[in-house]
């Protein structure tokens, strides 16, 4: 195991492909504040050519997942530094919106505990989620007299049904893992004692998968959802020969020779014969 700690992160790696990016700042429900920002778009640039890192699990120290925006240090603190807001504002988007949404890698989000506010957008931006079944969710933004900024409101907008969001968002109530995975804000639940194992237990799952094809899919299904159908059509036969050329398994003409000719693999029955 190799543990690398930084000011407000941490980087666990175990040899088995899975490496584990935890929030670190436990003493304040690891709430984002500038250095955090700034070292999570360092070691997401680190981690997408990593070759150790196959698939990356997105969870927090202690007993949350992230409670939003630190108020103090990122906000109070930055009154009147244009130049250190626009920087710090500039790397909180950056990898939470851009660089963990189009990570190469699957990307998990375990959440452990508490969400709150601002915590949504990372969660959001993983490929998968996985929840404890006691871990809280909280939308409380108009009890502060604001809204859901910082883009959770257009994150939450895209992840869950109109009137479940409309819902925590105007009544800032609390609710569950279980009620997360209801309302189809996680793709299952765990209890909290299980959490780790059932996360595990599902990126085994995916690393048995070709890694090309698994990006070449994600990407295609997030560029496909504002297109129409035309340039859907377009962008997918693109995608696909794309794939072809790409993908140094050859996965496609490996899968129709086992199917067709050795009849040695049924894709729907069993994983990708790595």
């Amino acid at each position: 195991m190799s543990v690398d700690v930084r000011d407000t992160i941490k980087i666990e790696k175990n040899g088995d492909g899975i490496t584990w990016l935890y929030l670190n700042r436990p003493e304040k429900r690891n709430a984002m504040n500038p250095t955090m920002h700034l070292e999570m778009v360092q070691a997401l640039d680190e981690l997408e050519v990593d070759d150790e890192t196959e698939i990356l699990v997105l969870t927090g120290s202690g007993s949350a997942f992230c409670a939003g925006q630190d108020l103090k240090e990122f906000f109070r603190e930055q009154d009147g530094k244009p130049k250190e807001r626009l920087k710090v504002g500039r790397a909180s988007q950056e990898w939470r919106l851009r660089k963990l949404k189009s990570f190469p890698k699957i990307t998990i989000a375990m959440v452990n505990g508490w969400c709150c506010g601002g915590g949504f957008t990372p969660l959001v931006a993983c490929d998968f989620a996985i929840a404890a079944e006691e871990a809280q969710f909280s939308l409380s933004e108009v009890n502060w007299g604001i809204l859901p900024g910082g883009l959770v409101t257009k994150v939450i907008a895209d992840s869950v049904r109109y009137r479940d969001a409309l819902y925590y968002i105007l009544t800032a109530e609390n609710f569950d893992g279980k009620r997360a995975k209801e309302i189809g804000l996680v793709n299952f639940t765990a209890p909290l004692d299980k959490l780790r194992d059932d996360t595990v237990a599902f990126a085994q799952r995916l690393l048995q998968k070709n890694p090309v094809v698994l990006r070449a899919a994600k990407e295609a299904y997030r560029a496909v959802r504002t297109m129409d159908y035309e340039q859907a059509e377009d962008y997918l036969s693109a995608k696909s020969d794309e794939l072809k050329l790409r993908d140094p398994e050859r996965g496609r003409e490996k899968g129709m020779h086992e199917f067709l000719d050795t009849k040695a693999y049924r894709p729907a029955l069993a994983p990708y014969p790595r």
